[in-house]
């Protein structure tokens, strides 16, 4: 039985975590696909070979994903990522839009999780 949009975009993101960069995107990506990350470009190469990089500098990276949804074509994904197990880390949200199983488009928001806050309910 084929996986569902949501688990293929947990999929996705836990590959591209522990370094399987090229796997996630050869078992995921949509021959169209199309980001809105800022720092690089809009094209599929320009992303991959920056998470390769991000791989490398931090493989002991930690990916724990919160909650994942799915909505139509429409998956969003939050989670903790910690560059290594001692990083305070990020929370991170991830939106996947789906075209015929396979991710078409992505967008990433994040927020650094700060050493302390007043807010008694955490970031998560």
């Amino acid at each position: 039985m084929p996986l569902s949009n949501k688990e293929n975009a947990v999929s996705f993101l836990r590959l591209v975590a522990s370094g399987k960069v090229r796997e996630a995107y050869e078992s995921h990506i949509d021959s169209g696909f199309r980001h809105h990350n800022p720092y690089f470009r809009g094209d599929t190469n320009s992303l991959m070979l920056a998470m390769e990089e991000n791989a490398q500098k931090s493989p002991e990276k930690v990916l724990e994903v919160k909650r994942a949804l799915e909505e139509g074509d429409i998956v969003m994904v939050h989670s903790h990522v910690k560059q290594n197990p001692v990083d305070l880390g990020v929370s991170v949200v991830h939106i996947f839009r789906f075209q015929d199983g396979r991710i078409a488009e992505l967008w990433d928001v994040g927020q650094a999780i700060p050493e302390s806050s007043p807010n008694e309910n955490g970031i998560f």
